[in-house]
């Protein structure tokens, strides 16, 4: 960890920063910095209030990633007023984390474009940013809309309940004809208070909340929440727990991706890839149940390692089944490329210019398949992919085609990934017993789930308890990039689009 005086601190990944080490900025300084950070390339991977102190005066922290030189930048700022100049006009990678802090703390980001509630629900300190009568509950999928006006524009509104067994959210179309000329995306209903119930742990039920975050997403979520507790505990990982953390990650991404290609296969009426996409899926889902018992990876990565390991006969058995999977999924999938009706369906369809995503901070599939290098596993790497580095997948359309087409890109990345650790898998303990957690400090760990960054932040007290405990799903960061994907689209569009995205609305809710 390094710092310059009065500027933001540079750690790395699972390091320890203590909290007298992070210089308390300015506003303008910080803004000043920040802006000029992210204008040389480094993005906001995290935008958060903490509470600080007895006087419960509300620091603003923000984590910025410098993916070039695998570092990250902290800094913050004190709050004593209600209010401070929002950012989003000129970085707009901060719009939703703004919106979230003024929910969260009920400070006012003046300036700020479209200033609403993102979740909908009271502020956990009972301010509220938006000075409505008590009486008037703040609920659900309430709050203003975007509004098109004209001659034969119409509003189609979708949502939150949905014919098909998914979360809900609510998409508001501003249509001329069958053309959108503007989507809005109201969430909050999956709304749980994960955040505020880590607080003050590690307890019993802390890390069956890091899993349950985003639940498709399971071993993304309890890795970064056990990275955060193992550097803050000192506590090192055997090589062979870091081994088996990253083959259960990439068979997570694995079943995820196929059944991702198996759903936009349906969504065009392709059956045969969405047939078979389907059962395959079902297939690495439960060579993760061979692991550990449960098809999502529940309790299998634990801090200090992990909860199962892998014998002799488990691993021949793995590999014949990857086998398997590789050969049933390559045949099924190479169909979609060489259908001609699929390839007029998927190209040219809501594209996500480079410009958009790197203005929103998208990441995962979405940023790559807009041409943006950035993946967490080569460029901010932590665990096994210290060693076994991924090759970074992209294409550069933006498309529905490119979303897909990374999609399989990584699928045959990560069979690699998984045969290699099976083959060769180090010695070392499972577990490992971990101790107290270091007071008044923080800590970040970054890994790159199937759906792209996850980012932990977690906080502790003078006692080592949690004080704040910051999650960053990367559908936090890419609902927007769908809205503006979908502009200029037809409506009837917006299924394979969405499902190009496929983002998480419980993820978005914490």
């Amino acid at each position: 960890m390094t710092r310059e005086p009065g500027r933001f601190v540079a750690t790395t990944v699972g390091a320890i920063v203590p909290r007298r080490d992070i210089p308390v900025l300015g506003m303008q300084e910080f803004q000043k910095e920040l802006l000029q950070r992210v204008a040389d390339g480094e993005r906001v991977v995290a935008f958060f209030g903490e509470e600080a102190g007895p006087l419960s005066v509300t620091h603003l922290c923000a984590v910025l990633a410098d993916d070039a030189a695998s570092c990250l930048h902290i800094g913050r700022i004190a709050m004593e007023g209600p209010s401070f100049g929002s950012l989003t006009p000129d970085c707009p990678q901060v719009h939703l984390f703004e919106r979230e802090i003024a929910e969260q703390h009920g400070l006012v980001a003046l300036g700020h474009p479209w200033f609403k509630p993102v979740r909908y629900h009271r502020s956990w300190s009972g301010r509220d940013a938006w000075a409505r009568s008590p009486d008037e509950p703040i609920v659900p999928g309430g709050g203003d809309f975007f509004r098109v006006e004209g001659d034969q524009v119409h509003e189609v509104a979708v949502g939150p309940v949905h014919a098909g067994i998914i979360e809900p959210g609510h998409f508001r179309f501003q249509c001329h004809g069958e053309k959108v000329l503007h989507l809005e995306i109201a969430l909050g209903y999956q709304h749980r208070g994960v955040e505020k119930a880590l607080v003050g742990g590690p307890g019993k039920r802390s890390l069956h909340y890091a899993e349950t975050a985003a639940g498709d997403s399971t071993i993304v979520h309890a890795l970064g929440y056990s990275q955060a507790v193992e550097a803050l505990s000192a506590t090192r990982v055997s090589a062979r727990a870091q081994a088996v953390r990253g083959l259960a990650l990439e068979l997570e991404r694995l079943a995820n991706h196929v059944g991702d290609l198996g759903a936009l296969s349906g969504d065009v009426g392709f059956l045969p890839t969405a047939s078979y996409c389907g059962r395959i899926r079902g297939d690495f889902l439960n060579m993760t149940a061979l692991v550990c018992g449960n098809r999502f990876g529940r309790s299998l990565v634990r801090p200090g390692g992990i909860g199962f390991d892998l014998g002799d006969e488990l691993r021949e058995t793995l590999l014949q089944r990857l086998a398997v999977g590789e050969k049933e999924a390559t045949q099924a999938i190479t169909l979609l490329w060489e259908n001609q009706s699929v390839m007029a369906r998927f190209e040219g369809v809501g594209p996500l210019t480079r410009e958009n995503a790197v203005a929103l901070g998208v990441v995962g599939p979405a940023a790559r398949a807009s041409g943006l290098s950035r993946d967490v596993r080569f460029h901010q790497p932590s665990g096994i992919y210290r060693f076994s580095q991924v090759p970074t997948s992209t294409y550069d359309s933006g498309d529905v085609f490119a979303r897909a087409y990374v999609r399989w890109l990584e699928i045959q990345q990560s069979i690699l990934f998984v045969r290699d650790q099976l083959e060769s898998l180090p010695g070392g303990a499972p577990l490992t017993p971990g101790g107290d957690l270091a007071p008044d400090s923080l800590t970040v760990t970054l890994n790159e789930g199937w759906r792209g960054e996850v980012c932990h932040v977690a906080v502790t007290d003078d006692e080592g308890r949690w004080s704040r405990y910051k999650i960053v799903d990367p559908s936090f960061h890419n609902w927007l990039a769908l809205a503006l994907a979908m502009r200029d689209q037809e409506i009837s569009d917006f299924p394979i689009c969405n499902k190009s995205f496929n983002l998480s609305y419980c993820g978005h809710d914490l």
